[in-house]
């Protein structure tokens, strides 16, 4: 049985809510469908730069007044923004649910757009300290590499020409049309009663009529996805960092437990193939993962290493006799059992916490995806086969649609190590 119930306001709003009677905090989060692939190149950053905006006051609250409401109600308050959304949370007391509920409908509804120039000054210093820190800026350069000039090759956190030039009145319009009530989910998960929740935001919305209504956002989808590509930053570092990988599955893909449990055996936990092959076994990396994204059309799986220059072309090409192994059918016997029980028992450890379960109300709302039970996930991951992973890992991470990119001091010496997993990259971009 689902325990969550949902109601729709009259402005258009959606309202999920999941009660636990054995907490006494409440998670709360205002979901809405504006991500970075959402934006115009011109206006690229904009949503992760209002959601530092929202912070800075309100129609009815001072960017002081709203740090002081929280920390007097003992609560958590932050916000983030994705590729495909932007979410502003809090967690506090279930006694202080009304006063939370205003402030924050107060700041996602109306925000003042205040101390403009000094939080750009805050959001320049964030994208500084990005490039400054190429274990993070890799990431970006693979979106880049994997999605080309699509908007979900671009960095989240925008770039330094927009956030410099963009002026208050290109800001609270593209706020205007992406803050509709058709576009945004409300998520709670805690002690409470549902009810009362959507009186409260009902009571909440009416505060705000000038706030748009209906409308949902039509996102461009991914046409057509780019041949695998090449990204390199020079730096004077030490390590080469280094990401590879190739287009993932949607959120919807029924193929997305299959490549969970991928993840987890090629580099997702401790006993994974890449993190005892490189780490353990041979002492050539710190930092080794695998990773996967799923957006509403596509995703992104991949590989992280950060390498000194010597062991580098030796870790890429473990890397890529990993993937092909798993691809061509050679899962070890307890391989596939531990990694099942692996990601159920971190599943089951997340749904101890009320912000974990507020996220998976939240963002299952928000991406229009089905909200499955504990209990059926449990199930579809149990269900997964062997044979299903390695075809997923053939289908997904071929050598020719691996893309490459790297942060380091050798733009030649990272060339000659991709070319051993892909020598196509090369070719074109010779």
């Amino acid at each position: 049985m689902q325990n969550y119930v949902l109601t729709e306001l009259d402005s258009g709003e959606r309202v999920i809510s999941e009660r636990l009677d054995h907490v006494r905090s409440i998670a709360l989060g205002f979901w809405i469908g504006a991500g970075s692939r959402d934006e115009r190149a011109d206006r690229a950053g904009v949503s992760h730069f209002i959601e530092h905006l929202l912070f800075k006051g309100s129609a009815s609250y001072t960017a002081q007044e709203i740090a002081e409401i929280f920390d007097a109600l003992g609560g958590e308050l932050n916000a983030a923004t994705s590729r495909e959304h932007t979410v502003v949370y809090t967690r506090v007391p279930d006694s202080r649910l009304e006063t939370a509920i205003e402030v924050v409908a107060d700041m996602v509804f109306s925000p003042a757009f205040a101390d403009l120039d000094s939080e750009r000054e805050v959001v320049l210093e964030e994208i500084a300290m990005y490039e400054d820190t190429p274990q993070e800026l890799v990431h970006d350069l693979f979106s880049e590499a994997v999605f080309g000039g699509h908007p979900l090759g671009r960095p989240v956190i925008g770039t330094a020409d927009v956030i410099s030039t963009i002026g208050r009145r290109a800001i609270s319009a593209y706020h205007r049309s992406m803050y509709r009530a058709g576009n945004i989910v409300v998520a709670t998960a805690g002690h409470l009663e549902h009810d009362r929740v959507v009186a409260l935001l009902d009571a909440a919305r009416r505060a705000h009529p000038d706030a748009p209504t209906r409308g949902a956002h039509l996102r461009r989808p991914l046409v057509e996805v780019p041949q695998a590509g090449l990204r390199f930053e020079r730096k004077d570092t030490e390590q080469y960092n280094v990401c590879i990988g190739a287009p993932g599955i949607s959120r919807s893909d029924r193929r997305r437990f299959a490549a969970s449990l991928l993840d987890s055996i090629l580099g997702g936990s401790a006993s994974s193939r890449l993190f005892q092959e490189i780490r353990e076994k041979r002492g050539m990396a710190y930092a080794v993962y695998t990773f996967a994204s799923q957006y509403t059309d596509t995703g992104l799986v991949g590989v992280y290493v950060g390498t000194r220059e010597e062991n580098l072309a030796a870790c890429l090409e473990i890397a890529s006799e990993q993937i092909a192994d798993v691809a061509a059918g050679n899962l070890r016997p307890d391989e596939l059992e531990r990694a099942k029980e692996n990601l159920k028992g971190r599943i089951m450890l997340s749904m101890e916490s009320t912000s974990n379960r507020m996220s998976r109300l939240g963002k299952s709302l928000i991406s229009d995806t089905e909200l499955l039970t504990f209990e059926r996930i449990m199930a579809e991951i149990e269900a997964v086969e062997a044979d299903e992973v390695s075809e997923l890992a053939a289908v997904l991470l071929p050598p020719e649609r691996i893309s490459a990119a790297g942060v380091g001091p050798s733009e030649e010496r990272f060339h000659e190590a991709v070319e051993r997993i892909n020598p196509a990259l090369l070719a074109r971009a010779a």
